[in-house]
């Protein structure tokens, strides 16, 4: 039997794309809660292992930058063996990481364990979306992307409640170890993951090269709080990685960074104007929780204001498939950019008032502009290049959709330690714009695509 798992994919019944789905975004959603039922936990870790809630912050910054840097490196690997082994490497290493994060007797063996989480978390956003881009067509393959986000961008939401309810009970080791849940999840979609490959060998040294230079950036971004030393040594990861990024990518055209990927104007200028989205989310994820338990709320408290954002993330699908089907991956990411900006200016003003009304518009606001932005980046990506390259190219439009999370996280702890959390959620609100920018010539062949 022939036709290779895209075409196995298109026999499978119709409702199997919402149980499949709905798993993946499960796991999303439990990698996302990485960061926001952690978030809850930064005082109290803080005061335990010694360290101030802004330093505290690196662990959320640090768990967001290998989510980023690595997920193109399981993206370059699901081209090459298929999604099973990547995904249960993945999730091994998740867990492993969350259960060595919850017993760490001091703050750096903490941060070793969340950088391990983090990588291995990286392997749900990618394989995620790669294997419902390779398993479901048209119509169904954007509902399934939207739903897949909107379980995820729930369960995160739930996190801060989950995370606050956990730390009072049992406290914040028990918080860490959430994420192990992802163990009990693979044996339910083990069977929808394709297991099949082109059998080349992964390109190591662009892989390292490419993850350097991403947490460059992300230390630079994080430097106002940490002092000149993180600084200049994130300005020397870019500046050495930068040139050395893209030498290897001319002598390697078809290695870590395919040459027909990285100089697909539709997946650059798609993937970084949707990386203003999970800026936004990740900064308010760690602002808010930040902000109001400094003002005396429990964390239990700050999880049922943002408990509504889990409901709407639930129902963001049934927009975003239809958002779409009718205006387009390009339109949709302008959508989802505007929402973004308009929720850090809103999170802005009511972190600086604490009032809680329009702090959670705002959660509720970026809540809508990741179920919308996700899916239309890999809606975006998916039909700019051919199948044999989907896997890599998802992989870097997602991770510089992560980059932007972890540089929203990195703005928080960063400048928000100098001028206020309120502030630096202002300064954000650039991010989008910026985003937009970057989009307009797609935009323009949108409108051209379109009848009159």
């Amino acid at each position: 039997m022939g036709g290779g798992p895209a075409a196995l994919g298109r026999l499978v019944k119709p409702d199997d794309s919402r149980r499949v789905s709905m798993l993946l975004g499960l796991l999303f959603g439990l990698a996302g809660m990485g960061s926001s039922s952690a978030a809850v936990a930064l005082p109290l870790l803080g005061d335990e292992l010694g360290v101030s809630v802004s330093v505290a912050t690196w662990t959320i910054s640090l768990y967001a930058l290998m989510l980023a840097v690595t997920t193109a490196v399981y993206g370059r690997i699901s081209d090459l063996v298929g999604i099973r082994i990547p995904m249960l490497v993945g999730i091994g290493l998740m867990a492993g990481g969350a259960l060595v994060a919850a017993f760490a007797p001091t703050f750096e063996v903490l941060l070793g364990a969340r950088l391990v989480q983090g990588a291995g978390a990286a392997a749900v956003p990618t394989l995620g979306v790669a294997g419902l881009s390779a398993r479901y067509d048209g119509a169904v393959r954007g509902l399934a992307l939207g739903r897949l986000a909107g379980v995820a961008a729930a369960v995160s939401c739930l996190g801060p409640l989950l995370g606050g309810l956990v730390e009072q009970a049992f406290g914040w080791r028990a918080v860490m170890a959430l994420p192990v849940l992802g163990v009990l999840v693979l044996p339910l979609i083990w069977r929808a993951l394709t297991g099949e490959g082109s059998g080349a060998r992964l390109d190591v040294l662009g892989a390292v090269l490419v993850a350097g230079t991403a947490g460059g950036l992300v230390l630079l971004v994080q430097s106002p709080s940490t002092g000149l030393t993180v600084a200049l040594v994130g300005i020397a990861m870019m500046a050495l990685g930068v040139p050395a990024v893209v030498g290897w990518t001319r002598r390697r055209p078809d290695g870590f960074l395919p040459v027909e990927v990285v100089r697909n104007a539709t997946v650059v200028r798609s993937a970084l104007a949707a990386a203003a989205v999970p800026a936004a989310w990740f900064a308010l994820l760690v602002g808010v929780p930040a902000v109001l338990v400094g003002e005396g709320w429990e964390p239990w408290q700050v999880g049922m204001l943002l408990l509504p954002s889990a409901v709407l993330a639930l129902l963001t699908p049934r927009l975003a498939g239809p958002m779409l089907d009718r205006f387009g991956a390009t339109r949709s990411l302008v959508v989802a950019g505007v929402m973004a900006s308009l929720a850090l200016v809103l999170a802005s003003v009511g972190l600086g008032l604490v009032a809680p009304v329009l702090v959670g518009l705002a959660v509720a606001l970026v809540t809508v502009a990741f179920g919308i932005g996700q899916p239309a980046l890999s809606a975006a990506v998916g039909d700019a290049v051919p199948a044999e390259v989907r896997g890599v190219a998802l992989g870097v439009a997602t991770l510089l959709f992560l980059v932007g999370g972890s540089v929203g996280s990195a703005v928080v702890g960063g400048l928000g330690g100098l001028v206020g959390i309120p502030v630096s959620l202002a300064v954000l609100a650039l991010l989008p714009v910026l985003g937009l920018v970057a989009l307009r010539p797609e935009l323009g062949r949108a409108s051209a695509r379109t009848p009159a």
